[in-house]
């Protein structure tokens, strides 16, 4: 076993609970970017016990990321994958459709993207399009929306009761926050691909979308399917309380890891680098 792991007994869930404490324990002070890295390993090393068990038990789990733009949602879905199997864990994030698809039932394409046996999968955006930019932006009317509200809940219990673990998370960041981190998009050229008309749209709409997310709650916030709320204006807290939430919601069992040493080292048996015609790449670093 590698220096610094822990066996599975000694790992959870306790670990969760002593970040989800120490995250607590200031909840109004910056924290610093060497605790959060620290909180955030222990979080995703059960991420990927989690990961473990949803293999070994062919569990679907369906995570839904929604929020206000520049939120946090993409930050929060990368540091749950990065550290997990894209052959188990599987991010969505969807063009605007085209011809064909608006021509589908409008829930066609996410249903298509379920998870199979051992898969969880994670929705950047979803079919609450539907009650949020659709309707703000003018890209469906109201009669569309309304009838989106009254199906949905009916769509999602029958994706419970198949078997599937639904959990749906909303994203919220004050006015001043938004500003803040659009302006950075702007500025920064690595965050231009962030970036779209649309966002600037929105942002002059944001009380609109408000109106719109608190229709969503009333009308798609069940039993089954509640919704789960993040005020996101701290994105490292906010992740990690997001993580540990979602660890919450699944009923893993960690494994304990493999038993395994390092070999000797192979020999070479007379192996020796022939010469190459072909060349390396520059190394300027």
């Amino acid at each position: 076993m590698g220096k610094g792991t822990k066996k599975a007994k000694d790992r959870a869930p306790h670990d969760v609970a002593e970040a989800s404490q120490a995250v607590e324990a200031n909840p109004n002070g910056k924290m610093k970017r060497k605790e959060y890295e620290r909180q955030m390993a222990i979080l995703q090393g059960e991420l990927v016990a989690m990961q473990e068990w949803v293999k070994a038990t062919g569990a679907r789990v369906c995570i839904v990321f929604e929020g206000v733009d520049s939120a946090g949602k993409g930050g929060t879905i990368r540091r749950i994958t990065e550290r997990t199997s894209p052959r188990v864990f599987k991010h969505i994030a969807l063009p605007a459709p085209d011809a064909r698809t608006r021509s589908q039932m409008y829930v066609q394409r996410y249903i298509e993207r379920f998870p199979s046996a051992g898969e969880v999968v994670i929705f950047d955006r979803s079919w609450y399009n539907r009650a949020g930019v659709e309707p703000v932006m003018g890209y469906c009317t109201q009669e569309e929306t309304d009838r989106f509200l009254r199906m949905v809940p009916q769509v999602e219990k029958a994706m419970v009761d198949d078997g599937i673990i639904l959990i749906k998370y909303f994203l919220n960041v004050s006015l001043e926050e938004q500003t803040r981190r659009l302006e950075s998009r702007i500025d920064d050229p690595r965050k231009y691909w962030k970036l779209s008309p649309t966002d600037l749209k929105s942002y002059r709409r944001r009380y609109d979308y408000l109106r719109a997310r608190d229709a969503m709650f009333a009308a798609t916030s069940t039993e089954w399917a509640p919704w789960h709320i993040v005020d996101n204006d701290d994105k490292k807290r906010g992740r990690l309380n997001i993580i540990t939430h979602l660890l919450s919601q699944i009923p893993y069992t960690p494994d304990a890891p493999p038993d395994a040493k390092m070999p000797s080292p192979p020999s070479a048996d007379g192996y020796s680098d022939p010469p190459s015609s072909l060349g390396n790449i520059p190394t300027p670093f």
